[in-house]
């Protein structure tokens, strides 16, 4: 059900939609290579920018994941117009129109907070009433609402809907301390400030390499956005955005994390192509730590068949440090080490909906004193999973390529959100993977 109001957007969760199945037979090592899609954690904020610009932009490198698809059915119910194909996303926002979101887009797409700012670059308000997205424990938005209201915004809170208004004057340059670092209020911040009249500092930043993508897409518009990639962003406000170029998005870090802890895991001989090795500096020094066999191209890296692997120790951290949204994809890998690895996430410390299910095949894992204790294992069995959000998913699949017999992965629509084309990168590398479509629920 949508309700609506004609001058803010709302949007409510529908319950009857069922969930595909990935089946996964299990046992067999992989070779080949692999080329990593762009990053799905820029994709999903820079489709929401997107409406800030006065012409139609184009997105190249844009994965197709089921975000992207859900993403580009909320721009329609405004209006905006949107075609995708062979990885090009072309948006044309020049006829937007203030309209109700469908729900069934929205159902866990956590990055549509995004539409905030950008609504209210655009508008001058917003009211959205948020999906859920992945359970991982609180991500609260205090910070976006902060900064907001230090932009002269008037914002009201109602049971998870939160209504943003700006008086005659609108938006204005403010200087704004982030309590916590943020990704996502420092991108809102950034979506909201670059159309404001005035100056915007936005100190306690986060660093993300997605964060510097998205200035960057602004700045080729014409915003003037200094700093990103640093924790001090400093924003002057410009009152048009219009694209001249196409924008290729930066390549998927996660996803080149994930491929690198499978290869290890699974691989005899894997190439990962299209990664910035910069972008993964804390997570390779792990591997090399383990003792992965690693070997680091300009724009690509070879993992070699890895045996005699070493326990480590893992502490989540805001970027350069090792991403939250890599503790799960590499915890089939530490099955395989000596001894006992520990992880402790210091960024979502409830990201544990992969334990209980990891321990269905067999893993040798718990959770202990807010730390996740991984133990030598020595043999996995398939069996049925759920997969609770996208990374929970893609650490169970690791696991089910490992194990011996058939794996079937319930709620497999949470890993088509975050990893493009995935059955056909698996299969070219010997995999023996498929999607099982849903029975759709009728009303």
């Amino acid at each position: 059900m949508i309700a609506s109001q004609h001058d803010f957007l709302i949007f409510i969760v529908e319950d009857n939609y069922v969930m595909k199945k990935m089946i996964i037979h299990g046992g067999r090592r992989l070779s080949g290579s692999v080329s990593i899609g762009g990053a799905k954690n820029s994709t999903v904020a820079l489709i929401p920018a997107a409406i800030l610009a006065d012409t139609p932009v184009k997105f190249d490198m844009v994965p197709d994941i089921l975000d992207v698809h859900n993403l580009m059915l909320i721009l329609e119910s405004m209006n905006v117009h949107s075609k995708f194909a062979n990885g090009v996303l072309e948006v044309d926002p020049t006829e937007i129109v203030e309209a109700p979101m469908p729900s069934r887009a929205i159902k866990s797409l956590r990055a549509s907070y995004y539409f905030m700012g950008a609504l209210l670059g655009r508008f001058g308000r917003a009211t959205v009433t948020f999906p859920g997205g992945d359970n991982i424990g609180p991500r609260p938005i205090d910070q976006h609402i902060k900064a907001f209201q230090a932009l002269g915004a008037s914002v009201v809170e109602d049971n998870g809907t939160v209504r943003i208004t700006t008086g005659e004057d609108g938006l204005h340059g403010a200087r704004i301390f982030l309590d916590v670092v943020s990704v996502g209020a420092t991108i809102n911040t950034i979506l909201a400030a670059v159309k404001a009249t005035g100056s915007t500092t936005i100190e306690n930043a986060a660093k993300e390499p997605e964060i510097v993508d998205i200035a960057t897409f602004l700045n080729n518009m014409g915003a003037h956005v200094r700093g990103a990639g640093t924790d001090v962003i400093r924003i002057e406000g410009v009152p048009a955005l219009r694209a001249t170029n196409v924008h290729t998005i930066i390549p998927d870090r996660i996803e080149a994390g994930t491929f690198l802890s499978l290869a290890a895991a699974a691989g005899d001989g894997i190439q990962i192509n299209n990664i910035i090795p910069e972008h993964l500096e804390s997570f390779t020094a792990k591997l090399i730590e383990m003792g992965v066999n690693l070997e680091m191209g300009e724009d690509k890296v070879y993992v070699g068949r890895s045996d005699d692997l070493k326990a480590i120790q893992v502490k989540t951290l805001p970027f350069p440090g090792f991403a939250t949204d890599l503790q799960q994809p590499i915890t089939p890998l530490l099955l395989r080490a000596t001894g006992s690895s520990m992880i402790v996430d210091t960024i979502y410390p409830q990201r544990i909906k992969h334990i209980s299910q990891l321990q269905k095949m067999g893993a040798q894992i718990r959770a202990e004193r807010d730390m996740i204790v991984v133990d030598h294992t020595d043999h996995l069995n398939g069996a049925v999973v759920d997969a609770g959000e996208i990374r929970a998913g893609a650490s169970l699949m690791i696991a089910a390529l490992m194990a011996d017999g058939t794996t079937e992965i319930e709620n497999a629509d949470n890993i088509l959100r975050g990893y493009g084309s995935i059955v056909a990168k698996l299969t070219a590398l010997g995999a023996d993977v498929a999607i099982e479509d849903p029975v759709r629920v009728e009303d």
